[in-house]
């Protein structure tokens, strides 16, 4: 009997339905880039010092300018290092007394500046910005600032559950319940989020955003390509990416017209409410409905598709099989996974990939909003260049292979990363030139890794190499939080250096791969062992199940 694959040969692989449905889809994946990287302008740490009451006061009895204030009352580089004016500490002086003079406040004190004791900010803090974020609301700055990174890390935890259990969802009830029922909890816990009294409500309804909106956007490329043919999965796998890249150039409009970090909140969720009225434009995949035996429902789905693209299904094409039939049932263990040299070895190299991508990728998002002078050009350039990246993949990985292309991409960006800390700072523009170069790099070697994780794997293990390798996807991503922002009070460049050795090596480690390029999925563990060496030919189609996948966004 005919398989999906063969009955879209004949009404159309990529017709005016499937082309209405990824535009659709394409949207899902545009907002998921608010919540993926979303603390950049959420959480934004602007200039700022301790407020201090009695020193405003006397400066506006003084009639002080804005520096004459800064020069006078807050403290220099003390015993730590910190750079004027200092941002956690405050003279311990009682600025209402009449003793002090509007010349020089701390000379009348017959004290030494440097010898003038300090304290921490005991009135909180003012900060240098136009709008507001999440730190400068709940203060988390100093003893604080722990907690701007937790804020992100909870987000990757989400991730990292949900991915998994609403993987399994999808699998067991459906695609469209599934895809319904999370845009719908996105939706609501963002609108939460806006309004949140706390910051522990904010962290709660975030985390929440992060247990359903990952598998949101995986249930919406799962979708587009079992809607599609399979010769245009992978185009359309890639596109599905880049339309994430486009939802980061929209961040970063939308964050320069709205810098209060509650109307950005608003405006990047409520337009998911509209995607509920995907309940009448998108249906259930018939691919999943042929696994749970419901033919008769998946061949009127694909009768659906015939009318939308304008060509009729041949009768000889009115019933349904199957895409793969195995007729040994296999049991999977995760010791299957580096039981043998060769698996083991891609199992080891892949998470180690997954995990130090996931890191550089956010982590280079991260610090441009620490390095950079205007955050928002700095990030939509950042964004703008994983454009070519997606081109760049195209017209590689079926001429010259995946491997090559793949190991020259981390090292880019492991170069890229290495070279901007020691470009002075005076040279903006070639620093900017040169953390793009990264973030193109490390957006290609992404988005092929994705690619690659499920052709190093035979049939019977791999969604579940898959899974457990992309698992460390989420681990990245949660430490990288702590990695940008606890290193730069240490040397603000030397998150860049950890990141550059990330690079190097995951290309060192990439060329101890089997290239795939032209080589069938392999089957059996013993294919895979074999990969090293040139394989038989062999008059086998293999259609891989891609509603099983686990492929994260970057």
């Amino acid at each position: 009997m005919p398989t999906v694959d063969d009955i879209l040969e004949h009404i159309g692989e990529f017709g005016f339905f499937q082309k209405q449905a990824f535009f659709l889809l394409a949207l899902l994946s545009a907002f998921f880039a608010p919540i993926y990287v979303g603390v950049v302008f959420l959480g934004f740490t602007p200039d700022h010092r301790c407020l201090s009451p009695g020193a405003a006061e006397l400066s506006r009895r003084c009639g002080w300018s804005l520096a004459e204030e800064l020069n006078f009352t807050v403290p220099g580089p003390g015993p730590a290092g910190e750079a004027f004016p200092s941002q956690c500490r405050s003279y311990e002086v009682d600025w209402n007394q009449s003793a002090l003079d509007c010349a020089d406040p701390l000379a009348s004190l017959a004290i030494n500046r440097s010898h003038l004791p300090l304290g921490p900010c005991r009135h909180g803090w003012v900060y240098d910005t136009p709008g507001s974020s999440m730190v400068t609301e709940f203060d988390l700055v100093c003893a604080r600032s722990w907690m701007l990174d937790l804020f992100q890390s909870g987000v990757n935890a989400g991730f990292f559950i949900g991915a998994i259990s609403i993987g399994y969802i999808a699998d067991r009830f459906g695609r469209k319940l599934c895809l319904l029922a999370t845009i719908f909890i996105n939706a609501v816990s963002g609108v939460l989020l806006a309004v949140a009294p706390t910051y522990t409500w904010s962290f709660i309804f975030r985390v929440i955003q992060g247990l359903v909106s990952k598998g949101s956007w995986l249930i919406g490329y799962i979708l587009i390509t079992e809607f599609v043919g399979r010769s245009y999965r992978r185009t359309v796998g890639i596109f599905y990416q880049v339309a994430f890249t486009v939802g980061l150039l929209v961040l970063a409009g939308v964050a320069y017209v709205l810098p209060h970090w509650r109307w950005l909140q608003l405006a990047v969720t409520l337009p998911n409410f509209c995607f509920l009225l995907y309940y009448w434009c998108i249906p259930e995949s018939p691919r999943w409905l042929i696994s749970q035996n419901r033919s008769a429902k998946a061949l009127r789905v694909l009768k659906q598709i015939s009318r939308k693209n304008g060509k009729p299904m041949p009768a000889s094409l009115q019933s349904l099989s199957p895409d793969e039939e195995v007729s040994e049932k296999l049991n999977p263990s995760f010791l299957d996974l580096v039981r043998t040299p060769q698996i083991r070895k891609h199992t080891l190299i892949l998470m180690y990939n997954w995990f130090t991508n996931s890191a550089l990728y956010q982590g280079l998002i991260m610090h441009v909003s620490l390095a950079g002078n205007n955050i928002y050009l700095d990030f939509f350039w950042s964004a703008l260049v994983e454009f070519p990246a997606a081109f760049i993949i195209i017209l590689t990985i079926d001429r010259v292979g995946r491997r090559l292309p793949w190991a020259v991409a981390n090292v880019v960006a492991g170069a890229a990363c290495l070279a901007s800390v020691f470009i002075p700072e005076d040279l903006q523009w070639l620093r900017v030139t040169v953390t793009c170069l990264g973030r193109m790099g490390i957006t290609v070697a992404f988005e092929i890794l994705c690619l690659v994780s499920t052709e190093l794997y035979p049939t019977f293990i791999r969604n579940l190499g898959v899974l457990v390798s992309s698992s460390m996807c989420d681990i990245g991503g949660i430490i990288a939080p702590f990695l940008v922002y606890r290193l730069t009070d240490i040397w603000h460049e030397l998150p860049l250096v950890l990141f550059a050795v990330f690079g190097l090596t995951s290309g060192a480690l990439v060329l101890l791969l089997p290239e795939t390029r032209g080589k069938a999925l392999p089957e059996t563990i013993e294919e895979v062992e074999s990969m090293q060496r040139p394989r038989k030919n062999k008059e086998k189609m293999i259609y891989l199940q891609v509603e099983k996948q686990d492929i994260p966004l970057h």
